[in-house]
């Protein structure tokens, strides 16, 4: 009897522990879906303003759904947190970036997978500082190493600097007319601090500290403060928006030529000849006897010829014809995109990026941008922030014999050691010098400063985006050149092989702008302007600080937990 009541006994036990494990696994299949969630809106939320005009608030709550996921992972006890956080930043990533594919499949891949990962390696430093930080410090030093690498993603020879939260408001430059005193950096401190107010809101909420803790007071000051936080910004962006541009100090009469060349056919399809010729034809259909008299500068695209020597410019046959069609029209100008080449006599191999043509002959080659004016001599400047891999090869001491077994696969371009100008000279002999950004260049802000420190009076950018085709990729590359103008408080005109070719000025506005894939010739006067910008003048205050704060919390992560493991 004492048996049969046990067995009974051990089987109810039984059924309860059962009937608590399907509970069990209900709750987390719940949790699960919660947090997959969370996932997807913060990856929505994230995409929206690079994909999507006008939509850059959803900025301002991007990261709440990824904090609030990440806080729920770890009370909970999840263990590989960093899957989850790695799977939500790599959907962002390609969400946002996937049309670098349309170039290179390998490159798109490589670039989604590796900044997500940097991203990630953020996020594991943020949970490491829990461990010594407690409250609100970890987020502060999360918002702050967050910033510091985007500060230095400017400056490393790999760099994919893309998604730098500022630029979430290239296409809503309505509300970061302020970037003028802190670049885009400072967009990116404004993200974080919106989203980790909110999200420290969310957390008094349901924690219940809101009620039992917070008094009226506090509560009124908690949500006064964010509501200020979030709108303050904005408004003294739309007084700014409101206001008249500062006047121009002169213009210069610019003629954008748009040739809508395949890049992927060029070499297949039409010979130099046939493309300059294309060229020449666009031009001269479209000059007017008062040409002569005003001046014009002329600007073509980024890589156009691939056919000049440096040094011995007149070698070419495109800078023969184009620089000959001047000669006709003395007070014009011309800024010619071209891939140039230094070539070098050597027994040795004279640089880790040179490349040998035969023993003793070696060449260099550069992405570059040329003034003609129908003289014997041409200015010239070669572009600097290069693109990793197909045009740079990056850290050449460590990836050179990688890339020789590879049979030479990366791009060996040379970009010149500092920033300088080209000079428009107008017709009655002046000159005005102006910055020329060549393609990649335009995406970095504190670079693109330094053609203003140097005197430039007016912006210009050539490019090709063709090789990403008709996907946002284009789109999102011309709208970071508005950025660049409202940083720097110059006007800007823009010229690309497939497009989007147009003229933007100083508030960002794109005020005219050529088709997508077709033939154009624009025509417009960029106005020059002098002076400097806050951010012109005093750097990247906001990446700086960040950077400052960042270190100085890691080093105090570190030795706490140096201490902690010591006192054990």
């Amino acid at each position: 009897m004492k048996s049969e009541k046990k067995n009974s006994k051990d089987n109810k036990n039984k059924k309860v522990k059962v009937q608590l494990s399907a509970e069990e696994k209900a709750a987390r299949r719940s949790e699960n879906l919660l947090i997959l969630g969370l996932m997807a809106a913060f990856v929505a939320f994230a995409s929206i303003p690079y994909l999507v005009p006008h939509c850059g608030g959803f900025a301002l709550i991007a990261f709440v759904p990824l904090l609030c996921a990440e806080r729920l992972l770890t009370l909970s006890g999840r263990k590989h947190v960093w899957l989850w956080l790695y799977g939500a930043l790599l959907l962002w990533n390609w969400c946002t970036t996937f049309w670098v594919c349309g170039a290179t499949v390998g490159g798109g891949i490589a670039a989604s997978v590796l900044n997500a990962l940097q991203m990630l390696v953020i996020w594991l430093l943020f949970r490491l500082s829990r461990k010594s930080f407690k409250g609100i410090l970890p987020y502060i030093f999360l918002a702050a190493a967050w910033i510091a690498w985007e500060r230095a993603y400017f400056t490393w020879d790999i760099s994919w600097p893309w998604l730098t939260l500022g630029n979430a408001f290239a296409r809503t430059i309505s509300m970061v007319q302020w970037y003028e005193f802190t670049g885009t950096l400072g967009g990116s401190l404004w993200v974080w601090a919106c989203n980790l107010g909110i999200f420290g809101l969310l957390v008094a909420l349901s924690d219940g500290r809101w009620q039992e803790e917070f008094n009226i007071k506090a509560k009124v000051a908690s949500v006064l403060g964010l509501v200020l936080l979030i709108v303050a910004p904005m408004c003294v962006s739309s007084v700014m928006w409101f206001q008249d541009e500062k006047e121009a100090e002169g213009s210069v009469n610019v003629m954008i030529v748009q040739p809508n060349i395949d890049p992927y056919h060029k070499f297949e399809a039409l010979t130099q000849k046939q493309q300059t010729a294309i060229l020449a034809d666009q031009i001269l259909s479209n000059m007017q006897p008062s040409d002569t008299l005003d001046g014009l500068l002329i600007l073509t695209p980024e890589t156009f010829t691939s056919d000049i020597t440096c040094g011995n410019y007149s070698a070419s046959a495109t800078w023969r014809r184009l620089n000959g069609l001047l000669e006709a029209y003395p007070n014009v100008n011309m800024i010619l995109g071209a891939s140039t080449f230094e070539y070098i006599e050597s027994a040795e191999r004279p640089s880790y990026t040179a490349r040998k043509i035969k023993n003793g002959l070696w060449y260099e080659s550069h992405n570059s941008a040329l003034m003609l004016n129908g003289s014997p001599e041409s200015e010239i400047f070669h572009k600097s922030k290069l693109v990793v891999a197909v045009e740079q090869l990056p850290y050449p001491r460590i990836f050179r014999p990688i890339d020789d077994l590879l049979g030479g696969v990366m791009g060996h371009v040379i970009g010149q050691d500092s920033i300088s100008l080209l000079h428009y000279t107008k017709p009655d002999g002046t000159q005005v010098p102006i910055g020329c950004a060549i393609c990649y260049e335009s995406v970095y802000g504190d670079y693109c400063r330094g053609y203003i420190h140097e005197g430039a009076e007016a912006l210009t950018v050539i490019t090709n985006d063709a090789w990403w085709g008709d996907t946002p990729g284009y789109k999102q590359h011309l709208s970071y050149a508005s950025l660049r103008a409202i940083e720097t408080r110059r006007c800007i005109a823009r010229c690309g092989n497939t497009g989007i070719s147009g003229f933007i000025d100083t508030k960002g506005r794109v005020t005219q702008a050529g088709p997508w894939w077709e033939k154009a010739v624009l025509r417009g006067d960029l106005q020059l302007h002098s002076g400097e910008t806050f951010f012109v003048s005093h750097g990247d205050i906001c990446g700086n600080l960040c950077r400052f704060v960042f270190w100085l919390l890691l080093a105090a992560c570190l030795v706490r937990l140096f201490l902690k493991t010591n006192t054990k």
